[in-house]
Formats: structure tokens, C-alpha cells, sequence
């Protein structure tokens, strides 16, 4: 399936603890969101801890986790460290916590958390230059790689300013900078990231080929200036500049659909397993985030309960993106690492019976339930359907992380 040799594959004892404090952070974030209502503001200290909650420490440690896999199968070269992870995970990790607390329950403690998180980007970033250094290979894959790395540098060091303004040892204008954050880190970097693993891992899944790419290249670049014009406008206080790059934005979220239906369209299999049912759900997730995100603009940014549901469909994209990825990544990880030296020597298991169906059944349909109940909740201010929609995803994820440990844990007979 990956085109990657033992020699080039991280060990399986560094990737794993990114899967599961990821899913453990998703969790966590999923019962968190039964303490919040819908009626809430994105200035409140207690949203962005749980956006942090969810984006960083469910989103990004899967990603990067994710990337220390994935880095060796898109540039088709080892690491240029990849000892290096054992020290990027514990930083992480210490520095989301350390985020969490800070936005929760003291803001001097983000400063701290944010050198930690500073320091593990830093590296990580580091790592995939050095290791792109190796490889002379000019794909869309390995661009996005790159300048997505280079946004996320960007990302985390206008999130430092804020986090040092937050503690009270700098001070910046919270507005504008959270802007150019925001869309450094969700925009340059998330979507970025998800632009060019898209073609690897959508046509390795569904066994698509022979597509054109052109669309996904004209993405990418609009993406580029998007991300590029909002955060200068936002440092530099130019509005029109932050006006073009979100219609840009939109624009390029357009040309990457397109480049996803030719995906779909030229596909081999058509089962309907539980990673084609996430993707679908997620993909239509983004396409409703990205239709109210429009009204929002149109309405001259008056219509907080659209922005807030346009918000929460793109989190409901990443969610069902990674978590239908995952029943397809883990079990492979687990058979390469496990099972790969026995292929020839005994009988091994097909990746097929290495996830447990009947949970990732239920996980899918409680989530499903739940994130357009939380949907409607916000776009109505609706508190008892929040909650509900709430409810239903706390249990998604309860299965979920039965699942991932499950899958961990398999051995054949």
C-alpha cells in the first residue's frame, strides 16, 4: 500500500503515542464541548482553549504523527532525523496542556506553554526542510509539504505574540493577529497539508488513478495568496487586503472540490466502507462550512450564528477526515511493523479484519448525529439541541478510542 521500505519507516513505538494522545485529546474536547452553550464569542478565553483543545491537540499531534510516516513515503527518502520526534512529541504534548491551563484557568501559564509548543513546531519544521533537502523530487505533494510548513512557522509565532500579550509580557492588537494565526496555521498549514496528502492518500484508498491535477495546482497557489494577503493585512491593519484573501480562499477551497469529484469520478473501488462514509460526510461537512461562510461575508459579518456553524463544519470536516483515515492508517502501521516480517513464514491478517467494524459503525453514526445537531444548535441558538448533538459526539468518540486501542493492540490468531 505506502511505497516505503524498513529502512525509510520510523518505528512504530514513535508514531503510536501521536495516535493516541491525538484521539485522547479528541475525547477530551468532545466532553468539554457538553460544558459549553452556543451563545459564546470567539474573544472568550475559554473557547480558544477549547479550539486549542481540538486543533492542536487532536488535529495537529495526528498530523504530526501522520507526517512522521508520511514524510519518508512523499519525498521516497528517509528522515533527516527521525529521532528527532521523540523529543518534538513530549514538547507538544507539555506545551497543548500547558495552553489549555493557561486559557482555562491562568493566562500567565500560556507563555509557557506556548515556548513549549514554539519549540516542538520549530523543530518539526526543521526536520521536513532538511529531510525535502534530500529529495529531487518536484511533485505538488512535496511543495505543499514545504510551503505548508513555512505557515505554520508563521502560525505559531503570531500565536506566541498573542500568548505573550495574554500573559500581560507584550502587547499587540489580539484582533488582527488572531486573524493572521488563524489563517497561518488552519488555512497555510491544515489545508495546505490536507491539499497535497489528498493525493496520495484518496487515490491509494480508493484505488483512483489517471485524474487530472490541474485543479488542485490552481488551489494550491490561490491558497498561497489567500493566506499570504490576510496575514499581511492583519499585521500592516489593511482590511481590503484580508477581504481579497478570504474570497480567494473560498475560491480555492472551489478549485480543490473539483480536483476531489475527478478523484471520486475515476475511483476503482466503491465500497462503502466506514472510511468512504467519512469522507463523504466530512467533504460535505467542508462544503456547508464553506457555503456559510459566504453568507457570513455577504452579510457584512453581522451573523454570528452562521459564522459559528460555518466554524464548527470545517472542525467537522477534520474530524471525520482523520477519524476515517485512521481506520485505514493504524491497521496498516500495525500490520507493517507486526506482521510484514511473517508474510511467506505463516498465515497473516488482512487489513480489513484489523479494525473493528461494528464500533466504527457506532462511532460514526453517534458522531454524525451529533455534529449536525451541534450544527443546527448554533446556527438557531438552540441550547438543548447543542447539547444533544453534544452528547451524541462524547460518544462517537468513547468508540473511536475503543477502536484505535483495539486496532493497537491486535494479534492474530
Amino acid at each position: 500500500m505506502f511505497n516505503i521500505s524498513k529502512e525509510f519507516a520510523p518505528p512504530f513505538r514513535l508514531i503510536a503515542p501521536f495516535f493516541v494522545a491525538g484521539v485522547i485529546f479528541y475525547l477530551l474536547s468532545m466532553a468539554a464541548l457538553l460544558f459549553y452553550s452556543p451563545d459564546f464569542h470567539f474573544s472568550e478565553l475559554r473557547v480558544a482553549g477549547w479550539i486549542h483543545l481540538f486543533l492542536l491537540g487532536y488535529v495537529m499531534t495526528i498530523i504530526f504523527g501522520a507526517m512522521a510516516q508520511l514524510v519518508p513515503v512523499v519525498l521516497e527518502t528517509g528522515h533527516f532525523s527521525v529521532d528527532w520526534y521523540y523529543v518534538i512529541f513530549p514538547l507538544l504534548l507539555f506545551g497543548t496542556i500547558g495552553l489549555i491551563v493557561g486559557f482555562w484557568l491562568d493566562p500567565i501559564v500560556l507563555s509557557f506553554g506556548g515556548v513549549l509548543v514554539l519549540a516542538a513546531m520549530i523543530i518539526f519544521a526543521v526536520d521536513v526542510f532538511l529531510t525535502i533537502k534530500k529529495t529531487k523530487l518536484s511533485t505538488i505533494v512535496v511543495k505543499a509539504v514545504k510551503v505548508s510548513n513555512i505557515f505554520l512557522l508563521l502560525g505559531i509565532v503570531s500565536g506566541f505574540l498573542l500568548a505573550l500579550t495574554l500573559s500581560g509580557f507584550l502587547s499587540v492588537d489580539i484582533g488582527e493577529i488572531l486573524k493572521a494565526h488563524v489563517f497561518a496555521v488552519v488555512g497555510g498549514y491544515v489545508l495546505l497539508t490536507i491539499y497535497g496528502i489528498s493525493l496520495v492518500l484518496l487515490p491509494m484508498f480508493g484505488l483512483a488513478h489517471g485524474f487530472d491535477e490541474k485543479p488542485v495546482h490552481i488551489a494550491f497557489k490561490l491558497m498561497i495568496w489567500a493566506v499570504g494577503l490576510v496575514f499581511a493585512g492583519s499585521f500592516v491593519g489593511a482590511d481590503f487586503l484580508s477581504q481579497i484573501g478570504y474570497l480567494l480562499a473560498i475560491l480555492s477551497v472551489a478549485f480543490y472540490f473539483y480536483q476531489i469529484y475527478l478523484i471520486y469520478k475515476t475511483r476503482v473501488r466503491k465500497e462503502l466502507d466506514i472510511w468512504y462514509k467519512s469522507i463523504l460526510f466530512g467533504y460535505g461537512s467542508f462544503a456547508l462550512a464553506v457555503v456559510l461562510g459566504f453568507i457570513y461575508i455577504l452579510s457584512g459579518a453581522t451573523l454570528d450564528s452562521v459564522l459559528h456553524a460555518s466554524f464548527w463544519f470545517l472542525f467537522v470536516f477534520f474530524a471525520f477526515l482523520i477519524n476515517g483515515h485512521l481506520y485505514k492508517i493504524v491497521p496498516f502501521l500495525v500490520w507493517f511493523h507486526r506482521f510484514s516480517p511473517l508474510v511467506g513464514k505463516q498465515k497473516v491478517p488482512m487489513l480489513h479484519e484489523m479494525y473493528p467494524k461494528r464500533q466504527a459503525e457506532f462511532e460514526f453514526w453517534f458522531s454524525a448525529a451529533g455534529a449536525l445537531l451541534v450544527g443546527i444548535g448554533l446556527l438557531s441558538v438552540n441550547q438543548e439541541l447543542f447539547k444533544a448533538g453534544a452528547s451524541f459526539l462524547f460518544a462517537g468518540a468513547i468508540f473511536l478510542a475503543t477502536s484505535v486501542k483495539w486496532m493497537l493492540n491486535f494479534r492474530s490468531e
